[in-house]
């Protein structure tokens, strides 16, 4: 290591003393001789400054944790490290750790000095909704899976108690495992919080403190459907997610949809199916507050995560879905998605799992352009049965249209003059009547390398709609697999400018992907009869390797793709750090036994600070066979870490203090 003095490597403290973060542009030396260790009665020779400028960074990945530390595997378990480098050829490392922000079910501050229990479920009238299912402790029900983060800041806040600058994060909640009986399975059930958070940034550490915790009230949104990953915007709003839009064609037998109902309005039958299934945006307001609305326009998916392009107009979508697509958006205006167009791909030859093949051709098939406004008007006055007739089982009749949808086969008939509610209220099923690939199997997470002008896509399996035979595979869909690879990939997307769509129109953005290929896929455990087979721990993928990628970001500063895992294949899911430029795959964190990765955000500079957000879900929720080596063991240490494993942590990757050193020996 060099002995000249270093403020960049000063800065780069800013990076990992109170969350990993890096200093990203060049600093004079000179200026900083006294601080670093220049002495003050020593005449000093003027210099011309000399610019120590960050480089690089590489992570260097911590081990699987294992049965003979069993207290990793109950809890968020970070062994890794960070190596910062520098134009002077000096690096330095730093270890990484864990810092929640709180735990669900925690009393937090509401900023006026009282408390709210942090991820607690609210009706349509902002009361508590209570867990009777014990009788004598009632209680309010309380979220064990909180998802989507996004960190932010705002101009000139106001909230009082800051001592340093004021961060806020939007927090969403996708659902909760179970009811306090632990039998009553609660998921979809309940209507999903948002909140802000506001956090004090200590301008010395970097250190979030939570200062505030806000409920962002849904009612004119019609409360939210199972929110899910989510990402920041480039204009500083949160955008959130509705996953698993509910079948408008089977409301009337759906329970799951009717005990929400119930819970949010007190009305099995108020909940209208078509206000659900869209992409909610909230802005977070000076006072640590928060608004919502919900956009009608980009779509009714399995709205997973979508990644808006730096144009701040192209949206790349994530579609947890079987017979899912890849969707994009194309707003009409900069920095508003109120009104736009929206454009399914069509997959061309050439798809594969190995990463080093050519990859297929995308091109795209424009559903139709549509604002908000007049679809949110259609999806209050318009039935279903106005739309399409939907058969399940062929009718014979050659006006009805063969589509393939959640698995399965079935067969439309749009009514006329209808298409553009198809379009934008039934998007599934219009997508694959017009001839969208509707191929693929939970594609998740989604996240945009500027740079290099390439998007990833998460597919948490490849299985099911992708796999030749199936009843949801359609050769003409263009992904045709020849096995299952229940362990997933992800996808890299090549984004170009220029296109038209199917019909000749003109695509207005420059963000179009064009091409799909495999960058990384997941390494079953099989077999000789090609079953999963699991190792001594009970892993059914390579713990090495990531399985069924879930949260995607990319952080351009650092060069590096972070992954998180949604994996019943793996005993702990991990959170990775994958350099795009030296192809290192590193594992970062590990999440207690029994939880899936979640709520993952990076950003790059925040007040001159890098954070990465990182949350988990239903922390031992035991997989059999998957758990059943280790469940007796990490049962009751899950239980005592999260108050009998109904909380989850909110929280971020920060340093170890004692690895810091301000200045060097």
């Amino acid at each position: 290591m060099s002995d000249q003095p270093q403020l960049g490597r000063r800065q780069a403290l800013k990076f990992l003393a109170g969350a990993p973060l890096l200093p990203l542009g060049a600093m004079s030396t000179a200026s900083l001789l006294s601080a670093c260790g220049g002495s003050s009665n020593t005449a000093v020779t003027p210099q011309v400054p000399v610019a120590v400028n960050f480089t690089s960074a590489e992570f260097t990945a911590m081990p699987a944790p294992s049965l003979a530390n069993a207290a990793a595997m109950a809890t968020t378990s970070v062994g890794s490290s960070l190596s910062v480098n520098f134009s002077d050829n000096s690096s330095q490392a730093f270890k990484l750790a864990y810092q929640p922000f709180f735990t669900t079910g925690d009393m937090v501050s509401n900023g006026n000095g009282g408390t709210i229990l942090a991820g607690g479920y609210v009706d349509i009238n902002n009361k508590p909704i209570i867990d009777k299912t014990v009788a004598g402790k009632e209680r309010q029900f309380f979220s064990d899976s909180p998802d989507g983060t996004s960190l932010l800041s705002v101009a000139n806040p106001t909230v009082a108690g800051i001592k340093g600058k004021a961060v806020f994060a939007v927090v969403q909640f996708e659902y909760t495992t179970w009811a306090q009986d632990e039998k009553t399975d609660m998921y979809g059930k309940l209507p999903s919080p948002i909140a802000v958070l506001t956090l004090d940034q200590d301008q010395t550490t970097g250190k979030l403190s939570l200062v505030k915790y806000h409920n962002v009230d849904t009612s004119k949104v019609n409360g939210l459907w199972i929110t899910c990953g989510a990402s920041l915007s480039p204009w500083g709003t949160h955008l959130s997610s509705e996953e698993y839009e509910p079948d408008a064609y089977t409301i009337s037998s759906n329970t799951q949809f009717k005990a929400y109902s119930t819970n949010l309005f007190g009305d099995e039958n108020k909940a209208n199916p078509y206000h659900y299934g869209h992409l909610p945006e909230v802005t977070v307001n000076p006072d640590g507050t928060g608004t919502i609305k919900k956009h009608y326009c980009m779509g009714r998916i399995s709205h997973e995560l979508i990644q808006v392009m730096p144009d701040n107009r192209t949206a790349l979508m994530g579609d947890d879905a079987t017979n899912g697509g890849i969707f994009i958006f194309v707003a009409d205006k900069e920095k508003d998605l109120s009104s736009g167009s929206l454009y399914v791909a069509k997959i061309g030859s050439g798809f594969s799992i190995d990463p080093a093949a050519a990859g297929a051709s995308l091109t795209w098939i424009k559903l139709g352009s549509a604002t908000s406004a007049e679809i949110e008007n259609m999806a209050n006055t318009i039935k279903p049965a106005d739309i399409m007739e939907v058969a399940t089982t062929d009718p014979k009749d050659a006006s009805f249209t063969k589509i393939f949808y959640s698995g399965k086969p079935q067969w439309i008939k749009i009514k006329p003059g209808m298409e553009k509610a198809a379009a934008f209220l039934e998007t599934h099923r219009y997508a694959s009547y017009v001839g969208g690939s509707m191929a693929l199997t939970k594609l998740e997470g989604t996240t945009v390398n500027a740079k290099d002008k390439i998007a990833y896509s998460a597919l948490q399996n490849m299985q099911a709609s992708m796999v030749r035979g199936n009843a949801g595979w359609n050769e003409a869909y263009g992904v045709t697999l020849e096995k299952v690879v229940t362990a997933g990939a992800v996808l890299a997307h090549t984004l170009t400018g220029g296109q038209k769509d199917t019909s000749g129109g003109a695509i207005n953005s420059e963000w179009v992907p064009t091409q799909t290929k495999v960058l990384l896929i997941g390494e079953d455990y099989l077999d000789a009869s090609g079953k999963l087979a699991p190792d001594t721990l009970g892993n059914t993928a390579n713990p090495d390797k990531v399985a069924n990628p879930d949260n995607l970001k990319f952080s351009e500063k650092l060069r590096t793709l972070f992954i998180g895992e949604d994996s019943s294949q793996h005993v702990n899911n991990f959170l990775w750090a994958y350099n795009v430029d030296t192809k290192k795959l590193s594992r970062l964190a590990s999440m207690p036994a029994g939880a899936e990765s979640t709520g993952l955000s990076v950003v790059d500079d925040l007040n001159g600070w890098t954070y990465i957000t990182s949350n988990f879900q239903h922390a031992g929720d035991w997989l059999s066979p998957l758990h059943s080596n280790v469940q007796s063991t990490l049962d009751p240490l899950v239980r005592a870490n999260y108050k009998n494993r109904f909380a989850a942590a909110v929280g971020y990757l920060t340093a170890d203090a004692t690895s810091l050193k301000l200045v060097k020996a």
